[in-house]
C-alpha cells in the first residue's frame, strides 16, 4: 500500500501527517513543542520548484511508503494522478492500493499565514512562529486525519485508489 498526504505546499501539513503516521511525533495526547515541529522531515523546506514532486518519508510499521506532494491550487492532480496509477496498475498487473489524503483541511489561518511569509516571501522571522503556532492548533486534527487515513487504507474496499478529501477535519 502507499499513502499520499497532499495540500497546497506540501511543506506543513502533509510533513506532520507523515510523521504521525511514520510514528515520528508523540500521539495527541499533547501539544507538540516547537522543536519537535520545526525537525519533522521536511518541515518548511520545500520550494516553488518542489511544486507537484512526490517526497519519500519512510515506511511505515506494515511496511508501507508513505510519500507528500504539493499541488498549489491546481484540482487535477490528484485525479491526474489518479487515472495514471489505475493505469500503470491495470497495465502491469499490479495489485497495489494507494490512498491519497488531502490535509488542507487541517490548515488553520496561522499556517497560512506562515507559510505565506515564509514560503511565499522568504520572511521567515514572521512567518516560522506563525507556523508553529498554527502547527501546534492543528496538531491533534492532523493526527485524526491520519488515523483515518490508515484505517480506510486497512479496509476491504474493492478500490485500488482511493482518494480523501477530509472535508471532516475543516478548521
Amino acid at each position: 500500500m502507499i499513502y499520499i498526504y497532499n495540500d497546497f505546499g506540501g511543506t506543513h501539513s502533509t510533513a506532520l501527517a507523515a510523521a504521525y503516521h511514520l510514528k515520528q511525533l508523540p500521539q495527541s495526547e499533547r501539544k507538540l513543542t516547537t522543536e519537535e515541529i520545526i525537525n519533522v522531515k521536511y518541515f518548511n523546506q520545500l520550494t516553488k520548484k518542489d511544486f507537484g514532486k512526490l517526497f519519500f518519508h519512510g515506511t511505515d510499521e506494515n511496511g508501507h511508503s508513505v510519500y507528500s506532494i504539493g499541488r498549489k491550487r491546481n484540482k487535477f492532480v490528484v485525479p491526474a494522478m489518479k487515472e495514471m496509477t489505475l493505469l500503470l496498475l491495470e497495465k502491469f498487473h499490479v495489485n497495489e492500493k494507494i490512498v491519497f489524503s488531502n490535509t488542507s483541511p487541517t490548515v488553520p489561518i496561522a499556517m497560512s499565514l506562515g507559510g505565506f511569509f515564509s514560503r511565499g516571501l522568504h520572511i521567515d522571522f514572521i512567518g516560522v512562529p506563525l507556523l508553529v503556532m498554527g502547527a501546534k492548533q492543528s496538531c491533534d486534527t492532523i493526527y485524526r486525519l491520519v488515523e483515518n487515513t490508515k484505517q480506510v487504507g486497512n479496509t476491504t474496499f474493492n478500490e485500488q485508489v482511493i482518494i480523501l478529501e477530509n472535508e471532516m477535519y475543516h478548521v
